[in-house]
């Protein structure tokens, strides 16, 4: 009974941070390139009463053992890349990267961050840059007088502006790869961190290789499907209660023995 307690004390506690997973996508169903997170879940160890294959008898085993679990725990909150619905704005400066891969932004400390999030602006240096004010890798300024923006697939950022017949190029947006992308670390700001389990970044040309095309004039929206949290918050719900239950009929189970007289 005390063993049920504690086992059911984890499940208890591995299906709270389930929903706190779930109320973290639900809350950014609409953030720009947001990626859901899943939370897994692996048991823990066991008390080996009878081990299968033990002799039973001189002469025979045992075909099947008896084992007796101590619950569950949370063994990761895995990132799915799946790609979000494409949202047109025809806004010049936001991106989006159809495929895999990621833009990179310097940071305030010069370390080059990734982001889905391809809303960009020009600040009032020129340089493209995002809400926070974070420049886009590799550093891309736009002159003042520049009257509209192209952007191709694969990256090259060319201006046209007063007086001047043909595009000048003023630079290339890369994409950059990992070959592990469920490694990154997620920093906030929609912003994500390199770790030693997503490896190094590779650095990519757009519609290239692994790497997915840039599209101009349009945005990744989040890849949260508020239907699927809602059935798996009702899913989450429902066995945080069950384990709940199972607390309440081992506490009565011990109340009924402290009774015995």
């Amino acid at each position: 009974m005390l063993r049920a307690l504690n086992t059911a004390a984890t499940g208890m506690a591995a299906q709270d941070a389930n929903i706190n997973t779930i109320a973290n996508n639900i809350a950014n169903v609409n953030t720009t390139g947001f990626k859901k997170g899943r939370t897994e879940f692996e048991d823990l160890l066991y008390q080996t009463v009878q081990e299968a294959g033990g002799r039973s008898s001189a002469n025979s085993i045992h075909n099947v053992g008896t084992q007796i679990g101590s619950g569950a725990k949370v063994s990761a909150t895995r990132k799915i890349n799946s790609m979000g619905s494409v949202n047109r704005t025809e806004n010049p400066l936001d991106l989006m990267i159809n495929g895999e891969g990621y833009f990179g932004i310097i940071s305030p400390s010069n370390e080059v961050k990734y982001t889905r999030d391809g809303s960009f602006n020009v600040d009032n240096q020129g340089s493209i840059v995002t809400r926070s004010g974070h420049k886009l890798f590799p550093g891309i300024t736009i002159p003042p007088n520049t009257t509209s923006i192209n952007i191709s697939t694969d990256g090259k950022v060319d201006i046209y502006t007063k007086n001047q017949i043909g595009p000048q190029n003023v630079g290339t947006i890369p994409v950059f790869t990992f070959i592990n992308p469920a490694g990154l670390r997620s920093e906030g700001g929609n912003l994500l961190g390199q770790t030693v389990a997503s490896g190094e970044a590779v650095q990519g040309i757009g519609s290239k290789e692994n790497a997915g095309s840039i599209e101009q004039g349009a945005l990744e929206s989040s890849n949260v499907s508020v239907m699927n949290e809602m059935t798996d918050m009702i899913r989450a719900q429902r066995a945080y209660e069950m384990n709940a239950k199972v607390l309440g009929v081992a506490d009565s189970m011990l109340q009924t023995v402290n009774n015995i007289k």
